[in-house]
C-alpha cells in the first residue's frame, strides 16, 4: 500500500487564486477548496461601524485540501507556504496528516492510482 498524506492549508481568501495556480504549475491540480471562518493568534479584529465598535472574532479564511503521495508532501507544502505568505499575522496554517486508503468511486482504483 502506498503511503499518502492529506495536506490542509488554511489561508487568506485573497491568496487562493495564486496558490491554486502555483500548485497547478507544480503538477498538483486536484484539490478541494472550502470557505471557512476561524481565528488564530490575532483573535479577530475590532471594527467601527456607524460609531459603534464591533469585535469580529471569526475571520473569513479559505481551506485547501490536497492528498498526495508521501514523496510529494514537502514540495506541496513549500509551494503553499511560499505562495500564501504575506509576512503578517493571519497568513494561516498548514496541517499534514497520514491517509490510510484512497478509493476512486467511479473505477474502484485505490491509493496512488486513485489520486
Amino acid at each position: 500500500m502506498a503511503e499518502m498524506s492529506k495536506i490542509e492549508a488554511v489561508i487568506r481568501p485573497m491568496k487562493l487564486e495564486e496558490v491554486k495556480s502555483a500548485l497547478a504549475d507544480a503538477g498538483f491540480v486536484s484539490m478541494t477548496v472550502t470557505e471557512v471562518r476561524g481565528r488564530g493568534q490575532q483573535k479577530g479584529l475590532v471594527q467601527q461601524w456607524r460609531g459603534r465598535e464591533y469585535c469580529v472574532d471569526l475571520l473569513p479564511k479559505t481551506k485547501i485540501e490536497v492528498v498526495v503521495s508521501e514523496r510529494d508532501v514537502d514540495k506541496v507544502v513549500e509551494v503553499i507556504q511560499s505562495t500564501a505568505a504575506t509576512g503578517s499575522i493571519g497568513d494561516g496554517k498548514i496541517f499534514v496528516t497520514p491517509v490510510g486508503r484512497t478509493i476512486r468511486i467511479r473505477t474502484g482504483e485505490e491509493d496512488d492510482v486513485a489520486l
